[in-house]
């Protein structure tokens, strides 16, 4: 009989806390201070629920970048993957996750999860050292959107082969444990990082570099696919869906980096012009190097370098000059382009390049927040500001691996993390949801279809077949 939770009593389990969560919140005696008429600055609100909106849009973007990078029958629970995060991690949110984040700090390290439990001392008012000039319960929303989809860029590098309800535990896990006390180290005022004065203007490390490195992870525990270890070429199922996803992406990350601002200001407007710069000149780079490898400029590659430039400014958008922002932009593309092109000499099967596209670009971003940030940064003399940016990216990149295989884990010996090898045969839109964008005839036709590829490829290196 099997240790293991099977996906009915995973599902009941949910359920019950769900129920329960809701019966609670009902009930809960949180209080939500309203702002006096003369604290409102009507300007500042218009902006960050506009940056709001633009960050949620973005999660969204990532699922059709991602669904369309994958084959034909995963493309449904890719997508889902990144969708799923947008309620989950909301309840999350709610409950627990703002005050682990931005409630009263514990040594530094965590903050009180009763600070803000179920959102109590969160309403209109500001909060004097968190959110001075929007509404403190208009921040919390804002903020709620980065944690949002900081788990779900973490799924690109497992697709195809992790099982639904695995990947909802380990979401679970992740945000409170990774997630949360890591934006509480870099954003609180008290965080030990924030007051070893780390600069991490909207995520580089908050977001990119925890994800990319739980990613990293994630790919090795979970193993190869199965057309990894056969050598199989990956090749994207809907290029146009990757088209679209990029283009939600760069529109929702200026709410992401320029929204960082908090206000409707002069760094906000420079942060949007370094996002699209840093993008625009990453897009550019790849494609040129491309080129310099005897390969043809693809749609694909434009866009990996595109959502590159952004991963890549993230942490400096709102501290350096654009005249920096290109630089920015070409640093991360070259250095996201090869350690691709390593990865792919490698065993570990990332499938669709989180760590050295999002690991890769956080890493260089905080380096280079050190090195271009007005002032402070080592073009100005100044060496302090980088050695607090490197301490930064070994810390949490150290505590994200150690975590994230943790959760990996814990959460395979609740419910096996991957699916069977006939499930991943099938495909995940069947096998995890019963949904599929194919007729059943067209289901029939590309099963018989990649069951003759796999043979092919299994004589080709018997050397049956030349």
């Amino acid at each position: 009989m099997s240790k293991h939770l099977t996906s009915k009593s995973v599902g009941r389990f949910f359920f019950v806390v769900l129920i329960l969560l809701g019966i609670v919140s009902s009930i809960y005696p949180a209080r939500h201070p309203d702002a006096a008429i003369d604290e409102i600055n009507h300007g500042n609100i218009a902006w960050m629920l506009t940056a709001t909106a633009l960050v949620l849009l973005m999660t969204p973007g990532l699922s059709f970048f991602y669904g369309g990078m994958v084959k034909g029958k995963n493309i449904i629970s890719t997508m889902l993957q990144s969708f799923i995060a947008l309620g989950v991690v909301s309840i999350i949110w709610y409950v627990v996750g703002f005050s682990l984040c931005f409630g009263e700090s514990i040594g530094g390290v965590i903050g009180n999860p009763l600070s803000f439990a179920f959102f109590d001392n969160v309403g209109t008012a500001s909060h004097p050292k968190i959110a001075t000039a929007i509404p403190f319960v208009l921040f919390a929303a804002f903020q709620l959107k980065f944690a949002i989809i900081t788990p779900a860029l973490i799924t690109g590098s497992f697709a195809e082969r992790i099982r639904f309800w695995s990947y909802v535990i380990f979401m679970c896990l992740f945000t409170m444990f990774i997630y949360c006390p890591v934006a509480h180290w870099v954003w609180h005022p008290d965080g030990f990082l924030f007051k070893l004065g780390v600069l991490d203007f909207a995520g580089g490390a908050v977001i990119h570099l925890s994800a990319g490195v739980a990613a990293l992870v994630g790919a090795i525990v979970l193993g190869r696919r199965k057309t990894h270890v056969n050598n199989e070429i990956h090749t994207p199922s809907n290029v146009p869906y990757i088209l679209l996803g990029t283009g939600l992406l760069w529109f929702g990350w200026f709410g992401f980096n320029a929204g960082s601002s908090l206000e409707a200001n002069g760094v906000a407007i420079n942060a949007l012009l370094n996002t699209n710069m840093a993008s625009a000149s990453a897009m550019i780079c790849w494609i040129l190097l491309d080129a310099i490898n005897n390969k043809k400029p693809s749609s694909v590659g434009a866009c990996i370098g595109a959502v590159v430039g952004l991963a890549t400014v993230t942490p400096a958008a709102g501290y350096i000059y654009p005249a920096h922002s290109i630089l920015i932009g070409i640093i991360g593309s070259i250095c996201s382009y090869y350690v691709v092109h390593w990865k792919n000499k490698s065993d570990i099967d990332d499938t669709l390049d989180v760590f050295p596209c999002h690991g890769v670009g956080g890493i260089v971003g905080m380096l280079l927040t050190g090195i271009f940030a007005k002032e402070s940064g080592l073009i100005y003399g100044k060496f302090d500001l980088l050695i607090a940016q490197t301490i930064a990216i070994v810390v949490i990149g150290v505590y994200s691996y150690a975590i994230t295989y943790l959760i990996l884990k814990l959460t395979n010996a609740i419910t096996p993390l991957r699916v069977s090898e006939k499930e991943e045969e099938i495909g995940l839109d069947i096998s995890q949801h019963d949904e599929s964008i194919f007729s059943e005839m067209e289901l029939i036709q590309t099963t018989q279809f990649e069951q003759t590829k796999t043979e092919t490829n299994r004589s080709k290196k018997k050397g049956i077949l030349y």
